[in-house]
């Protein structure tokens, strides 16, 4: 952490903060605002309290560490450079001549890194031990993110585990709730290596051993998001991208290795046999989790280096520091996708999307039907499968990224008999689908030729309002979007009252004027003029089996929240929203600077 601490500071990318500020929501609010911003930096935090328990740190805290695409660079590297290293081994064939086998030889040689070493001894994570009742979490600076977190929350958590016979090891990256000063919640959730070893541990009747990491080099956290195959230890990743091994020493109390360069160590034991409820949180969806039973941790051990800095995160809506860790994994991770669906050329999955709510993928389409084979590819893949909505398009498509040509490009070619509705498993955080971790998907092939005009005729967005107005209330904004493409766009804010299948059903006699019309709730922020955000409010919400709607040539999505109006049993969970008056006082003590504008366009 000094080392990234430093680099940072070399590269300008870093803002220390010396002004007193509070564990509970000051702190994470901070970070949100600034991450948010083009010229978004990390910040150190110096001065850090917890006024509820009139306590003060004299650890700091640093958080946004991937403040932007150059930190990423600098912590990780450059993930198209990595990406061709995985694919030329992907593709490395037997070697015919010297020269082959000496280029070979060194790929090969260069493997030995990936292999994590095993230290004697104690490391640096160890300075400072603490065991049993003096190994307290409150003499941690855990932040509060947002008013409805159920407590306190470790939000850069590395958790280290090990299968029940110690032969597969497993880095993840999960939320882990601080219930007291010995108690953990661990939310490893049903898809997770951790949740799989915990049930090994579980039919042995055996208490499982975990360990946390806290700090140390940034690229462990990246490493422990990464979507590698169950089995892989993420910490070869890491060798893999440093080109050098990861250096690892044993904890205290139980068998995990660790990385010995953290700044802390927390260790403990799982039970199987309890459960307890952890949650709510404000998490990257962008709303809150709601409360679930998950195993907790009893901690025998907090180690850490003789002058630690505390690392964290924040979360809520896009964008945030997940949307460059997401891009960079994006990239380094296209070879090993490639190995499933070897037609795929590229791909893109929005932050505003949340990345698991939309993906954008470019192929290379041979026969008919190659898109929606490729699609059940992806929602067999891994953490693929979680995708809920999935566009393909073909080799003639703009840039991904290109966002603007990109959309025309889709809309120019999206035909309904090209949809493709299915069912399969969703993100445990996923809030919108009728039954926990199982809900629609939605597959759009858009690699075709652009599609013929089917007649129209387009109003202007004053007179489709005020004739749709004149069927009902229930309608207050409207815009539409692409008037010009094959299925232009018309975004409606409704005052919810009923089923919007009643709604789309009321609005049929406008359908000759538009072709893809989509549903928001007219509050929680809702504008019909920031498709950013509209486009993060309907992916997170909609559930193509139940809320996409066709009638002849017109699409309607109902991107609402959902309730006992929609048969919805489940309970709807309240957006991630700062706390207006926390917002405020940051504002007057001149700690934050940020415009209306900013407050309005990310929904803060």
């Amino acid at each position: 952490m000094k080392e990234a601490i430093e680099i940072l500071k070399k590269n300008d990318l870093l803002r220390v903060i010396d002004e007193e500020l509070d564990i509970y929501l000051e702190i994470p609010h901070v970070a949100y605002v600034e991450v948010k911003k083009e010229d978004s930096k990390a910040l150190l935090f110096t001065n850090v309290v917890d006024r509820k328990n009139d306590k003060k740190f004299d650890v700091p805290v640093l958080m946004n560490v991937f403040c932007n695409e150059k930190a990423v660079k600098l912590f990780i590297g450059d993930g198209d450079k990595i990406g061709a290293e995985i694919e030329s081994l992907l593709k490395m064939k037997p070697p015919t001549s010297f020269s082959e086998k000496l280029s070979t030889f060194g790929k090969l040689f260069a493997l030995k890194n990936t292999i994590p070493k095993k230290s004697k001894g104690k490391g640096e994570c160890q300075q400072v031990i603490k065991l049993g009742d003096e190994a307290k979490l409150s003499d941690l600076p855990v932040l509060t993110t947002w008013e409805q977190d159920g407590g306190p929350f470790i939000t850069m958590g590395q958790v280290y585990t090990t299968s029940l016979n110690g032969e597969m090891k497993n880095l993840g990256m999960y939320r882990l709730q601080v219930y007291d000063d010995n108690t953990l919640g661990m939310h490893w959730q049903i898809h997770k290596d951790s949740n799989h070893f915990f049930h090994e541990y579980k039919k042995a009747g055996k208490k499982m051993p975990v360990s946390i990491g806290i700090g140390g080099d940034p690229m462990y956290i990246w490493c422990g998001q990464a979507p590698l195959p169950i089995g892989i230890f993420e910490l070869m990743l890491y060798g893999f991208v440093k080109n050098k091994n990861a250096q690892l020493v044993k904890s205290i109390t139980n068998d995990i290795y660790v990385p010995r360069d953290n700044d802390y160590i927390i260790e403990g034991f799982v039970d199987p046999s309890q459960m307890r409820i952890e949650g709510p949180f404000g998490d990257h969806t962008g709303y809150y989790t709601l409360e679930e039973e998950y195993p907790f941790m009893e901690v025998t051990a907090i180690t850490s280096k003789q002058n630690p800095t505390y690392l964290a995160t924040v979360v809520g809506k896009p964008p945030l520091e997940d949307k460059y860790m997401g891009h960079a994994t994006e990239r380094i991770f296209l070879p090993l996708l490639k190995t499933t669906a070897p037609d795929l050329i590229d791909y893109y999955m929005p932050e505003n999307g949340v990345f698991h709510n939309l993906i954008i993928a470019k192929i290379k389409t041979l026969y008919p039907g190659h898109a929606q084979q490729m699609m059940h590819a992806f929602w067999g893949v891994g953490q693929m499968s979680f995708v809920k909505h999935a566009i393909f398009v073909g080799e003639d498509a703009p840039e991904l990224t290109d966002h603007d040509a990109l959309v025309r490009h889709i809309l120019n070619r999206l035909n309904i008999e090209e949809m493709m509705i299915s069912k399969g498993v969703v993100d445990a955080l996923d809030h919108s689908s009728p039954k926990f971790a199982l809900g629609g998907k939605l597959g759009l092939d858009c690699t075709g030729d652009e599609i013929p005009m089917q007649g129209i005729k387009v109003l202007s967005d004053e007179e489709l309002l005020s004739r749709m107005q004149s069927i009902t209330s229930e309608v207050k904004q409207l815009k539409q979007y692409y008037t010009h493409t094959k299925n232009p766009v018309t975004v409606v804010t409704v005052d919810k009252k009923r089923s919007q299948k009643h709604l789309f059903e009321a609005l049929k006699p406008l359908y000759d004027h538009i072709k893809v019309l989509v549903l928001v709730d007219d509050a929680n922020q809702n504008d019909v003029n920031n498709p950013y955000m509209l486009i993060w409010r309907v992916v997170n919400n909609i559930d193509s089996n139940r809320d996409i709607y066709i009638e002849g040539h017109t699409i309607g999505v109902d991107g609402t929240n959902k309730s006992e109006l929609d048969n919805f049993l489940r309970r709807w969970p309240d957006d991630v929203d700062c706390t207006p008056a926390v917002l405020q006082d940051l504002r007057e003590r001149k700690i934050i600077e940020v415009s209306d504008e900013l407050v309005k366009q990310y929904q803060l």
